[in-house]
């Protein structure tokens, strides 16, 4: 307790309030010590009360935020249509009759930062959530010079990218992904030396992309799918930190170019890239690759199946006219989905993938495979194989055991072949071809 009154009389001391508390209590002689204390511990704790209230309100006073980036956040908020800023949302918080680094609860998404040599505060970051904004991305954001992330993901802005966006230097993070930004990425993007992460996925851009990209040598992560761009593919092998790149969905068209080697994550799909795969086989850190829909021909080589940490390959919907046999038991890869169906794939099926220790999803349907299942294949179907789909081929004979007594955990499809397939089991369903398409289609078996 004396303590505590010690304590409290020395804040009061040094205000006005309590030196003021002082000289009435000594006016007040007929007053007991005790109750002199009591009042004094009273007008002490009004004071630290009122002073707590006062620095829980945000201040109107002036802001210590750099007026530059103040009024940088202002003209992002207004080119934003109004109607689509709803209610709970993070624009829906921001007011500026309040300073957006000192306003708590206020301005959500925004980070600041805030200077040991009590210089202004600097808007650092911009997360906006996926609230729908409608409007358009102000040039007004490249005076925010101090941004180290800008990420405004899953909304509707629109136009193209701000040419200003060059001015900010220090950024680490670019997310424009999943809007409806056109035009062409702006050449100034070059200029980003620090840039880790840049995704411009899912918008309309156009163009080509640019060549100088590789000089952001700083890049992990690297997403331009979903777009309209065109042309080739620029050389990337400079990108030496590059862990994902996302091309996919796009019109680029030539070869596949020479690629950064420590590349886990590669998708091209849903382009119309041609040529050998030399690039691609030697990328010994991939773990998913997505080749799919594009006009790949000739041969799947055993590079590209053996690539030892690659647990997901999509070959699908390409030109392949052939998969190269794997020529012993390849125990330590990681292979568990192949996909190569809608090819152009002929021959009997590749027995050789029963070599492939890990491999649980084989689609190989819509291609020209002809000859009978293999027994080993029935071997692999209901232990370590979960998923076979040999549907649209012209496959002949009779069914290995294991097809006929097909467990429900285990999903095939033998439809529309030219077998001996009994309409009673499951994996038949669908019916065979008509005898005229299995013209030359010959079982030699007894």
């Amino acid at each position: 307790m004396n303590h505590l009154l010690s304590e409290c009389h020395y804040k009061c001391a040094k205000s006005l309030i309590a030196k003021q508390t002082i000289e009435n209590l000594d006016r007040l002689p007929s007053l007991e010590p005790m109750a002199k204390l009591r009042s004094l511990l009273s007008s002490c704790l009004l004071s630290v009360t009122v002073s707590i209230v006062l620095l829980q309100v945000p201040s109107r006073v002036h802001s210590v935020t750099l007026k530059s980036d103040v009024e940088a956040l202002q003209a992002l908020m207004q080119a934003v249509d109004p109607v689509s800023i709803v209610r709970y949302s993070y624009l829906h918080s921001w007011d500026f009759a309040f300073d957006p680094c000192e306003a708590a609860g206020l301005f959500q998404g925004i980070v600041c930062t805030f200077p040991a040599d009590k210089s202004a505060n600097r808007i650092m970051a911009i997360d906006l959530d996926p609230a729908g904004y409608d409007g358009f991305l102000t040039a007004s954001i490249g005076n925010l010079t101090e941004l180290t992330s800008l990420r405004i993901s899953k909304n509707n802005f629109r136009g193209p990218i701000p040419e200003t966006i060059d001015n900010l230097q220090k950024l680490t993070r670019l997310s424009l992904t999943q809007n409806l930004f056109t035009g062409r990425i702006p050449q100034g993007i070059i200029n980003l030396k620090h840039l880790q992460i840049l995704d411009l996925s899912q918008n309309h851009l156009s163009s080509k992309i640019p060549a100088d990209i590789t000089t952001l040598r700083s890049l992990v992560q690297l997403s331009l799918s979903n777009n309209a761009l065109s042309g080739r593919i620029p050389d990337l092998s400079a990108l030496w930190q590059l862990s994902t790149l996302d091309l996919s969905s796009n019109n680029l068209d030539g070869i596949v170019p020479n690629l950064p080697m420590n590349l886990r994550k590669l998708s091209l799909s849903h382009n119309v890239l041609s040529g050998h795969l030399s690039p691609v086989s030697v990328l010994q850190h991939l773990t998913v690759l997505d080749l799919s829909d594009n006009r790949f021909a000739g041969l799947i080589r055993q590079e590209i199946l053996t690539l030892p940490l690659v647990e997901r390959l999509n070959v699908s919907n390409n030109q392949f006219t052939e998969m190269e046999p794997l020529p012993y038991p390849r125990e330590g890869l990681q292979l568990r989905v192949l996909d190569a169906h809608a090819n152009r794939l002929r021959g009997h099926l590749p027995i050789s993938l029963v070599n492939i220790a890990n491999l649980s999803s084989i689609d190989l349907s819509h291609n020209h495979f002809s000859g009978r299942i293999p027994l080993e294949y029935g071997a692999k179907l209901g232990s370590s194989w979960k998923s076979l789909l040999l549907e649209d081929n012209f496959l002949i004979g009779n069914l290995p055991p294991q097809f006929i007594n097909g467990t429900v955990a285990v999903r095939a499809n033998i439809a529309h072949n030219c077998l001996r397939c009994p309409p009673n089991i499951r994996f038949c369903r669908g019916g065979q071809r008509p005898n005229s398409e299995c013209v030359g289609q010959h079982d030699h078996s007894n």
